[in-house]
């Protein structure tokens, strides 16, 4: 069975974004830029909402900037064809590998994990994430904690009080003074 990811970038203080709407201070270096690609490697479909899939139409066309480096080249060749499912009540239609979410949360999850395939289905945008998370879909958590407090703003993880017990897999620390941490669902088998 396919993992459900969620991997995005938060403030030391917990948030994705700040009170002010700015995330700013993700823009990541090169070494970060590069975990980010080897992490889209592993994905067979990413799951977003209204906002995220907006905010990512950008690389639809960035590919025709003739000034782009190697390496967000290589994003763009990674990212435009990956298969996306997007959450909305406002949206009629999405471009792109993108798709219109048919179904629940939990039951496109049931339907991609039943997918033949070996990648995991990875999901982002706060909303949707913690859906996700209340429902107990998520098998890892991914976290890139960036040095900068903002104060306030929309919380990486939901506020349900609800206890989840989770092994850590992995830590990174990068040149840009990035940490890099990777928690598995406590309990939960890796497919």
């Amino acid at each position: 069975m396919r993992s459900v990811t969620c991997s995005m970038s938060v403030s030391l203080d917990g948030y994705i974004v700040g009170p002010d709407g700015d995330f700013d201070w993700t823009a990541p270096g090169d070494d970060v830029f590069g975990h980010w690609i080897d992490e889209i490697r592993q994905v067979d479909v990413h799951l977003m909402g209204r906002r995220l899939y907006e905010t990512m139409l950008y690389w639809e066309t960035a590919g025709q900037d003739p000034s782009l480096d190697d390496s967000t080249r290589e994003w763009i060749s990674l990212w435009n064809p990956l298969p996306k499912v997007v959450f909305s009540t406002t949206l009629s239609e999405v471009r792109g590998h993108a798709r219109l979410a048919s179904g629940s949360l939990a039951e496109e999850i049931e339907r991609l994990r039943a997918d033949p395939g070996q990648g995991e289905i990875a999901i982002g945008g706060a909303t949707l994430a913690a859906e996700a998370a209340a429902s107990g879909l998520i098998d890892e958590y991914r976290v890139m904690v960036y040095p900068v407090l903002v104060g306030g703003g929309i919380p990486f993880f939901p506020r349900d009080e609800r206890r989840v017990d989770l092994e850590l897999v992995e830590t990174r620390t990068f040149n840009s003074r990035v940490v890099h941490l990777r928690y598995r669902v406590a309990g939960r088998a890796v497919p």
